[in-house]
């Protein structure tokens, strides 16, 4: 049986998402965890969903400001970002929450922040409604991958 309790936070601190799946736990598998997660976020308003996102930590935070999961995933262990790529992943961090009103969240996949930023400059061309359904997608990404190197 899958418990949310006492495991890596799949999900950040996401509420209205974690509060759901608390309500539903434990689950026979990771697999079913994520399956009922990803029906969750459909069943969401979008105000719901715009808070699961907001959970995430921007790309190129300060450390501190990061899970311990996201510290990892984003390569704070061994970061050698020069500043002006730090720089440059803030104000796009900023013009994208300026136009659409939520984070931009992307499954990093141990990919460095240099490599982030054609990513989030690409991600500022699209539509909000892309762009709420993109991060949803990634949240999941994240969570699966995440729960892999649990087991």
């Amino acid at each position: 049986m899958r418990e949310l309790s006492g495991q890596l936070n799949l999900f950040e601190h996401a509420g209205p998402l974690l509060e759901r799946l608390r309500a539903e736990e434990p689950f026979p598998s990771g697999a079913a965890l994520l399956a009922r997660a990803r029906a969750i976020l459909n069943e969401l308003s979008e105000a719901e969903q715009i808070a699961v996102i907001n959970a995430h930590p921007r790309i190129g935070e300060r450390p501190d400001k990061v899970s311990v999961a996201s510290f990892r995933e984003q390569g704070y262990d061994r970061d050698t970002t020069p500043a002006e790529v730090l720089r440059r992943l803030a104000t796009l961090n900023e013009e994208y929450e300026e136009k659409f009103g939520f984070r931009f969240v992307v499954f990093v996949n141990r990919r460095s922040k240099e490599a982030i930023v054609p990513l989030l400059e690409a991600r500022l061309r699209g539509s909000r409604d892309e762009e709420r359904r993109t991060a949803l997608r990634e949240i999941l990404a994240i969570a699966e991958d995440r729960l892999k190197r649990e087991d």
